[in-house]
């Protein structure tokens, strides 16, 4: 099969791009330094001409209020070529409890979902827990010389390969037109993973309880876990970290 993937250069993509080509596929990168940019619409009927499969794979470049104006303007350019191309299947990756959590770039990522979901494209969405390559950066929202402040909000971090792996069986695969949920197969308070990982790279810092520190502070319940039906990923945070 044939299969577009932009923002084949990022961390996901660039391993989504290996795995489908691995398997005997032909999957392209695509990104401004291939000539395509998506919300100007330049190179997109090059890119998906005779394309099966388009995977989007793109992030908004801010995460704050403008982020909404880039998926609006990037999936109505991507679908209108796809359509235009008639491609079969569309493929975004999103995020577990997306649709829950009041922050900015959260509510972008589901008028994403909802772009895709009312457009005639068929298509598959995958949400993801957090990604554990990813964590450090949190850690540092709310930290200094001395302390990490961190709520005690349920997370359940997952390996990006693991990640990868997911979008490229959905992708190879049918059109679903709904939702898959992939999550690491542990779940930790968020708490208790900053001290998992300080205490990993020899970092002597403590971490103090914040329920109302940095943005997941913000998330009700267990949202950031997946629930029943979830695919559950291999790879476990405490053998990454080694």
């Amino acid at each position: 099969m044939k299969f577009a993937v932009i923002g084949g250069a990022g961390l996901i993509g660039s391993r989504v791009v290996e795995v489908l080509n691995a398997a005997g596929h032909e999957a392209t990168p695509h990104s401004r330094s291939t000539g395509v940019d998506i919300i100007t619409g330049k190179g997109l009927e090059a890119a998906l001409d005779g394309v099966e499969v388009v995977v989007d794979l793109t992030n908004s470049p801010t995460f704050d209020d403008a982020s909404p104006a880039f998926f609006r303007a990037s999936m109505d350019n991507l679908l209108a070529a796809s359509r235009r191309a008639g491609v079969g299947h569309f493929v975004i990756l999103s995020i577990v409890g997306v649709d829950e959590i009041p922050v900015d770039y959260y509510r972008a990522k589901t008028l994403q979902e909802n772009l895709l979901k009312s457009s005639a494209v068929p298509y598959s969405i995958v949400r993801a827990t957090q990604f554990m390559e990813f964590i450090e950066s949190v850690l540092s929202w709310t930290a200094d010389e001395e302390t990490v402040r961190l709520p005690r909000t349920p997370i359940q971090p997952v390996a990006a390969a693991d990640v990868a792996a997911t979008v490229a069986d959905v992708a190879a695969g049918p059109p679903l037109n709904t939702t898959v949920n992939l999550g690491g197969p542990d779940t930790y308070s968020l708490d208790e993973l900053g001290r998992i990982t300080l205490a990993a790279k020899g970092d002597k810092r403590s971490v103090t309880v914040d329920d109302a520190g940095g943005m997941f502070a913000a998330v009700p319940g267990d949202a950031l876990t997946t629930q029943k039906g979830a695919r559950i990923a291999p790879t476990r945070y405490t053998d990454w970290l080694k």
